[in-house]
Formats: C-alpha cells, sequence, structure tokens
C-alpha cells in the first residue's frame, strides 16, 4: 500500500466510486460525509450512495447509450455497477435495484476497505490537502456552496429535481392493472391502463387544477431539467404530452381486454420483494394531499397507499466548462477535483462515471503521475468532454447519449447500425480491465 493520500468529500455515488478507485490501487482515501449527522431534504438514512429518486439505472441494452455507459464501467471495475447487479430487482430491460440493499452493500464495502478510513462529519470550508475531490452532490449544503463559490470566484447554477411517489403493491387493484413489460421484454412492471380517452383528459385536467407545493423565497423561478419534468410540467405542455411520454401505451396489451390502453401508467419494483412499486415517470411538486387525490384517479390505484410521496428540490451544479478540465480538475488549482452531480452530469452512472475518472486521476497525481483524459469516443470521455467544453450560453445538465460522441466516418445513416458502431468504437478504446495507475 501506498503511503499516498487522497481526500474525498462526499459519499454518493461520485465519491464512494472516486474512493473504491484509488483505494483499490493500494492509494490511501480519507471520505468524509456529513450523513446522518446533517440531512438533506431528499435523504433519509445515513448509508453511503444513497439513491433518493428513481431506483432504476436505466438501459443495460447496449444498443443504447445507458447500456454503453454501464459496459464501459465494468471494464473499469465500478463498484456502483457491481453492487447494482447483486441487488437488482425486475425491470424489464432496466437494472434497477433494490434500493435499501444497495446501499447498505456499498456502505459495507467501503466501510471495510483497509485502504479507506470513512469519517461522518460536515465539511464546511475547503481544506488545503491536495490530492482532493469535491463530490458533495446536487443537495451540496448551503456552507460547502458558499466554499466552493469563494473559491472558484464563479456564480452556481441551478435546477430543480422531483421524485416520484411510492405505493404499497398489496395496495394495488389487480383486477383492474396487469404485469406487462413492453413488448414483452423482460418482467418486473404492472400497469395501469386507461382504457377511455375520457378518463385520461379528466386525469389530465386534475393534474392541472391541483394545488402545487409552494417554492422557497430564495429558490426565485422553477428551473427544470428536461430530463426529469414533474408530471405536472408535462401535462401543461400539450393535450397528448403524457400519452407520447410517461403515459405512452407502446408495447403493450392488457390482458383483460385484449387490446392496447389508450394510455397506461406504469409502476416499477423498488426492493426485491416487490412489496413497494414506484411510478415510473411521475415526480412531481403537487402537495401530498393533492397527490393521493390525483393519482388515486388512475385506475387500480383508487385505494392505493402511499409509502412515500413525491417531492420537489433544488439541485445545484456548477458551471464546469468555465472551471473544469476534462481530467475533472480545476482549471486554477490542479490539485483540487469535482465529480459527480455537482458538475453537471444527470443520472446515476454518470455520477458514478465521473467519481470513476476523477478517483483514477487524483490517484495518479498522488503517485506524481500525469492525469488521462478518456477517449472522446467512449461515453464517458464524451460526458467528461461536454462538461468540460460545453460551448455557448445556458450551460445543462446532460445525461449520456449517442450525440455527445464524434461523428462516424464515414457516417452511417440507419440507426440500429450508427449505434452498433458507436458502442464497437467506444469499447475498442478501453482496457477490458481496471486501468493501471
Amino acid at each position: 500500500m501506498s503511503n499516498k493520500t487522497i481526500t474525498i468529500i462526499g459519499g454518493g455515488l461520485a465519491g464512494c466510486e472516486a474512493a473504491w478507485q484509488a483505494a483499490q490501487a493500494g492509494i490511501r482515501v480519507v471520505l468524509y460525509e456529513m450523513r446522518p449527522h446533517s440531512m438533506t431534504p431528499a435523504h433519509k438514512t445515513g448509508h453511503l450512495a444513497e439513491l433518493v429518486c428513481s431506483n432504476s439505472l436505466k438501459s443495460e441494452s447496449l444498443s443504447t447509450a445507458h447500456g454503453l455507459l454501464k459496459e464501459e464501467l465494468r471494464r473499469l471495475g465500478s463498484l456502483i455497477i457491481a453492487a447494482a447487479e447483486e441487488t437488482r430487482v425486475p425491470a424489464g430491460q432496466a437494472l434497477a435495484v433494490d434500493k435499501e440493499r444497495f446501499s447498505q452493500l456499498i456502505t459495507k464495502r467501503i466501510e471495510s476497505h483497509p485502504n479507506i478510513k470513512v469519517i461522518r462529519e460536515e465539511i464546511t470550508d475547503i481544506p488545503s490537502v491536495r490530492p482532493l475531490i469535491i463530490a458533495t452532490g446536487p443537495l451540496t449544503s448551503k456552507a460547502m456552496e458558499d466554499a466552493i463559490a469563494k473559491i472558484t470566484g464563479a456564480e452556481y447554477l441551478y435546477f430543480y429535481d422531483a421524485i416520484a411517489p411510492s405505493i404499497e403493491a398489496d395496495s394495488i387493484d389487480m383486477t383492474k392493472a396487469f404485469e406487462a413489460s413492453r413488448y414483452d421484454k423482460g418482467e418486473g412492471y404492472i400497469n395501469c391502463p386507461f382504457d377511455r380517452k375520457e378518463d385520461y383528459f379528466a386525469f389530465r385536467g386534475a393534474l392541472l387544477d391541483a394545488e402545487k407545493a409552494p417554492l422557497h423565497d430564495f429558490e426565485k423561478q422553477a428551473v427544470f431539467f428536461e430530463g426529469c419534468l414533474p408530471v405536472e410540467e408535462l401535462a401543461a405542455r400539450g393535450a397528448m404530452t403524457l400519452a407520447y411520454g410517461p403515459m405512452k401505451p407502446v408495447g403493450l396489451v392488457n390482458p383483460k381486454t385484449n387490446r392496447r390502453p389508450w394510455a397506461v401508467a406504469q409502476l416499477r419494483p423498488e426492493n426485491i420483494q416487490r412489496s413497494i412499486y414506484g411510478l415510473v415517470g411521475f415526480q412531481t411538486r403537487l402537495t401530498w394531499t393533492e397527490q393521493k387525490r390525483v393519482f388515486s384517479m388512475i385506475p387500480g390505484l383508487e385505494n392505493a397507499k402511499f409509502v412515500r410521496f413525491g417531492q420537489i428540490h433544488r439541485n445545484t451544479f456548477i458551471n464546469s466548462p468555465t472551471l473544469l478540465e476534462p481530467t475533472l480538475q480545476l482549471k486554477s488549482d490542479d490539485g483540487l477535483f469535482f465529480a459527480g452531480q455537482l458538475i453537471g452530469v444527470e443520472g446515476y452512472v454518470e455520477s458514478a462515471a465521473s467519481g470513476i475518472a476523477a478517483g483514477i486521476n487524483a490517484a495518479r497525481m498522488a503517485l506524481g503521475r500525469s492525469p488521462i483524459i478518456l477517449p472522446k469516443e467512449t461515453m464517458i470521455g464524451a460526458l467528461l468532454n461536454y462538461v468540460s467544453n460545453c460551448e455557448g450560453a445556458g450551460f445543462q445538465p446532460m445525461n449520456s447519449n449517442f450525440g455527445l460522441l464524434p461523428s462516424l466516418n464515414p457516417p452511417e445513416k440507419k440507426d440500429d447500425i450508427r449505434r452498433a458502431k458507436y458502442v464497437e468504437r467506444a469499447l475498442a478504446c478501453l482496457p477490458n480491465k481496471p486501468i493501471e495507475l
């Protein structure tokens, strides 16, 4: 084991992944996490890597950008992907997890690693030690926000994120609902069908008229991330936006009618026992009373018992294109790294990916070696290139997507062939094992 040490602030997905990468390479790691002594508005436990929104890490299919990103992380020895695979629950082609078991497993592995020391303490200022990784996440405390703003000299950007409600499985009326995944690909979903368009439009009208939770004074105006819009915001954008979005019935046939529903509300299991289901795509800022009233209009959920109501919270991120190198080093302080949703990557696996990159480069710095820039042809490299080099005003958080990758040469017009070539090129750029430090 090396006598070199790196310090990490934040025990979320990115912080844990960074700690794991460095520790596995023999570097000492000191990891600070403020929970459970200081909680955020969204977290419920003191576990490391707690998932506060959906339990889905999205598609595993290599024909998707999310699937490619997962395969890249597997090759790099990702702790997050390994833990997700061990705690998975049925979710069709998606990798979804039992959230409690997932965070408990990661906590156990991080806390038991001989090279990692976990300190449960809130850090309110940026320490002078280097290398240092800040991975405090989108729910960064006010004190740390102020400290980061002071050292970067830049104003924060912000957007709002929303959480969907969860329901007891036993309270779902299965005489109306049915189990199926789109096109029979996988299992795990429960579908609540709107067989009549009149019922769909009545539900949409109730969403539009429902009372919403007020924003705090300091939150100015709601700036929602386009990839995670509240369901009532989607409803307001057009009469058919929901039917073409989270309530699309494509690929589903109701066995009770042998017909495709007019629209459908899907639920996905949130634990291995399948005792709790979350409403897919129904993140919301309706008041809790209104959630009970409006969501009980969904066929099969008339008597639903809510384990958790949806809520909205502020997510914070820095203006990374002006502040960070593609190595995730701060331009004005190369010993200081940032990672996670704080840098403007959006999504669980994207956060873990940035943590891997920061962990590798901080460890290399501790060993006196130069940081590396992952190839832009990989999904990880493309994401980091986006957050560090995005041009123009209005920088917004970004999920993994094939549009981030460099164009093929020669171009390929057919979507399925183009995606396959993107994947082949990306994986050819990465070793099939963790990167040697």
